[in-house]
């Protein structure tokens, strides 16, 4: 599993449609004074397309954090998760379900295509921190800047 040498930043791929959502995610970091690299993919299909480093994607890093939207065009969340999790390559990255959807129906699927874990929107940075820090074997080196004072 991953585990980062210091003064590393660790690599976030947002897949989210919703510019609104990825607008407050990226305040939230910025709130939370968080320098983590993070890189967006509109979609399922996009995503894929960055982890196989596909075209525009050819020099994308590899994540070491998913942050996952379920309900996006193309191609979803779950349909995602599920070619993750089904992929050697791809199946240890740990992913975060970030949905307004909180139904304890729709938590025990995530799970099921193991997820793991699922934070509700709009994001709360302690809050994520405190999931992902909790995946077992996943060692966050969470990469925060200064503020001026």
């Amino acid at each position: 599993m991953p585990t980062h040498p210091p003064g590393r930043l660790v690599v976030i791929l947002l897949v989210d449609d919703d510019d609104g959502d990825v607008q407050l995610t990226l305040e939230a970091f910025e709130d939370g004074r968080l320098g983590n690299q993070l890189y967006r993919a509109k979609d399922g299909e996009q995503a894929m397309a960055f982890l196989g480093r596909e075209g525009k994607y050819a020099d994308a890093p590899r994540p070491d954090l998913i942050l996952l939207d379920l309900n996006m065009p193309r191609m979803g969340g779950r349909e995602l998760l599920a070619e993750l999790k089904s992929d050697p390559a791809l199946a240890g990255i740990p992913v975060a379900i970030v949905t307004g959807h909180e139904g304890e129906g729709e938590i025990l699927k995530a799970y099921n295509l193991g997820v793991d874990c699922y934070i509700t929107k709009p994001i709360d940075v302690t809050k994520l921190m405190i999931a992902v820090c909790s995946i077992p074997h996943f060692q966050v080196a969470v990469v925060t800047t200064s503020s001026a004072a």
